[in-house]
């Protein structure tokens, strides 16, 4: 049952473009404001240009969260998927990966540009993009507890920024260490098993934890 709820949310989700689109476009002008607003010297691009990247992609991830549930509990059709004859942390996986291939990838795949606009040598951008493959699915798994408490709540986006906001600051942290690393020609490989544990954590619980909260929700 994976696959089919994974090809049913990319294929809602290429019908609304602008769902997909939107995110990106306000991570390229975070990355593209914060240059022309300090200027091009590569020395402070260079110290500032870690949490540039991060929080930028935090809140892209932000952004489309609320999509994950919001719809589906809107038109009733999550209400089935919740009666589907397979395990609910299974559909939630499906529905989480979906999110993560809409959102968390193609941050992926515009790194080299981010590399370009904010003046980054080699190890740094690898460490760029190695640290969002690892913690951009974290923001995922982490993102649909959040939504599944407050998906049957009115006007439920303030709530669900501030409870996962805090979750999000190991991921930040970490990540945005393992690029200055990068940049000083330090070791990464602690950083990087560091987000990968959480990744594993986050992988392993959130389906389930995301699951219950929804029962509740949806109650």
């Amino acid at each position: 049952m994976f696959i089919p709820v994974l090809h049913r949310e990319l294929k809602i989700a290429m019908r609304k473009g602008s769902e997909i689109i939107n995110p990106l476009w306000f991570f390229l002008i975070v990355i593209t404001l914060f240059p022309l607003s300090i200027g091009p010297e590569p020395q402070l691009l260079a110290r500032i240009a870690p949490g540039i990247v991060w929080v930028a992609a935090l809140l892209a991830s932000l952004l489309s969260l609320e999509r994950l549930l919001r719809d589906d509990f809107l038109d009733g059709s999550l209400e089935q998927l919740m009666l589907l004859p397979v395990p609910l942390p299974l559909t939630i996986l499906a529905k989480v990966c979906a999110h993560w291939l809409l959102t968390g990838l193609p941050l992926i795949i515009l790194s080299p540009l981010v590399a370009l606009l904010l003046s980054f040598d080699y190890a740094t951008w690898k460490a760029v993009t190695l640290t969002l493959l690892l913690g951009t699915p974290t923001l995922s798994f982490i993102g649909a507890i959040g939504v599944s408490l407050t998906v049957g709540l009115r006007k439920g986006g303030v709530l669900l920024s501030l409870l996962i906001l805090p979750l999000y600051i190991p991921v930040l942290i970490f990540a945005t260490s393992a690029i200055d690393a990068a940049s000083m020609s330090l070791p990464i490989n602690g950083y990087l098993a560091i987000l990968g544990a959480i990744l594993a954590g986050t992988a392993t619980l959130s389906p389930f934890a995301a699951s219950a909260a929804l029962r509740v929700s949806v109650q």
